[in-house]
């Protein structure tokens, strides 16, 4: 009986082998334990963008790069619950971060003067989106990790925190920024028990924007298990919709529900080339979702792209320049080459997490259904020059001034990131 038991065994351990390989070694280099870190356009003009300190999500409108920056180390460094970091609510009560916006032609940040603001501002996503009553001016959302004023009172007053009370309190602000002006107005504060961990947000109208929640649990063993299992897929998106735009309390004046589930780890929330487009990404799986708004404001979504690293927000590049036989438009993916290491630097002021940026393509084929992308690496860094990169978007230059050749700015930013940097890449 020995003999059939020991190839039985054999057999079930080739199977159990052959079926689990490709996935545990997907999950190594998306991770970054089966990659080296390296350094791209070592020759290349690198551009240092002053006033840029841990800014995690940029977009382009028009001239303008509009960013939002925790302006400080001791809060980011203290403060940050999208990586589990609450050792100082104190601090972050009194932290006021900012939104910058920055000069295209030439790279100089602006940080805005909040009017009507009070309180914290701890930074994370945010999306712009123009208004349509209002020629030349824009709608700001911002989410803002604010610490639970019920973990503020027991950290000062020594006292042990209520359990089940949560000690972040994060929630979505919303401004109003004329183009050119040096000030932002801020108009409400929304919250909502469906927001739980805001990671990203997408706005579809002045009225109607979709927020990630990146986690289900802020922190604690379940937490670690969804951050780094692709099959602890709950996380989820909720579509908000504005009623009110006067109300000041954050919880009035809206109306949320869930959009989209069952996806892992979404964080970013990025436009695509219609306006019915958006793109996901799933950092922890490296996936990035295509979805269609339906009827019923749901998300569907109808592809995804694997790519080989740990990725963020997405933007999506509109090559201006674009010719028949050259089109570079694609989606941009900012990342993180090794991000296994993560955990154990993301406390740490003078750590580099390496980073890594994508330019994702789609390809065009006769008589082909379904659409192929062609996935590559436009920039790479070993944290030197920029850390932690969680989103990138690329400008078109035109050729006639580059020789012929297809080039374009490259702007990273990074949430760990003691600036953000603006470099030319080959498209």
């Amino acid at each position: 009986m020995s003999a059939p038991i020991t190839i039985l065994k054999t057999a079930a351990a080739a199977f159990l082998a052959a079926y689990y390989f490709p996935v545990v070694h997907r999950w190594l280099t998306v991770l970054g334990f089966l990659r080296s870190a390296n350094i791209s356009h070592v020759e290349g003009e690198i551009i240092r963008i002053e006033d840029t300190v841990h800014c995690e999500d940029i977009h382009r409108y028009s001239d303008w790069l509009f960013t939002a920056c925790e302006d400080s180390f001791p809060t980011r460094f203290s403060w940050f619950p999208p990586l589990v970091i609450f050792k100082d609510p104190v601090l972050a009560s009194e932290a006021r971060g900012s939104i910058h916006v920055i000069d295209t032609k030439d790279f100089k940040s602006k940080r805005l003067v909040l009017q009507n603001f009070e309180g914290s501002f701890s930074t994370h996503g945010i999306d712009i989106i123009a208004d349509p009553e209002k020629n030349g001016a824009v709608y700001i959302f911002a989410v803002n990790h604010a610490p639970h004023p019920e973990y503020v009172l027991s950290v000062k007053n020594r006292t042990p925190l209520l359990e089940g009370t949560p000690k972040a309190r994060s929630q979505i602000e919303v401004f109003h920024h004329a183009l050119g002006s040096s000030t932002v107005k801020w108009i409400r504060s929304i919250r909502h028990p469906l927001v739980k961990t805001p990671n990203d947000i997408f706005a579809h109208t002045p009225t109607s924007i979709y927020v990630t929640n990146d986690h289900h649990y802020t922190e604690g063993y379940l937490r670690q298990v969804e951050a780094i299992i692709p099959a602890a897929r709950w996380s989820n998106t909720v579509r908000v919709q504005i009623d009110d735009w006067s109300s000041s309390d954050p919880q009035a004046g809206i109306n949320a529900s869930i959009a989209l589930a069952g996806l892992h780890n979404n964080n970013g929330l990025g436009h695509g080339p219609s306006h019915e487009d958006v793109a996901i990404g799933s950092a922890g799986s490296g996936i990035l979702s295509l979805a269609d708004i339906t009827d019923t404001q749901q998300l569907k979504v109808k592809e995804t792209i694997y790519l080989d690293s740990i990725i963020d927000n997405p933007s999506y590049f509109n090559d201006e320049y674009a010719t028949e036989e050259n089109d570079a438009s694609g989606y941009v993916l900012g990342g993180l080459s090794k991000a296994g290491e993560l955990a154990k630097s993301a406390q740490n002021e003078t750590a580099t997490e390496p980073v890594i940026v994508w330019l994702v393509q789609p390809v065009k084929e006769e008589g082909r259904a379904t659409t192929k992308w062609n996935k590559k690496i436009i920039f790479e860094d070993d944290g030197s020059r920029i850390r932690s990169s969680s989103a990138a978007v690329l400008l078109g230059i035109d050729p006639a001034l580059e020789g012929g050749k297809k080039r374009a700015w490259l702007v990273v930013t990074g949430f760990l990131s003691s600036s953000a940097i603006a470099i030319k890449v080959d498209l």
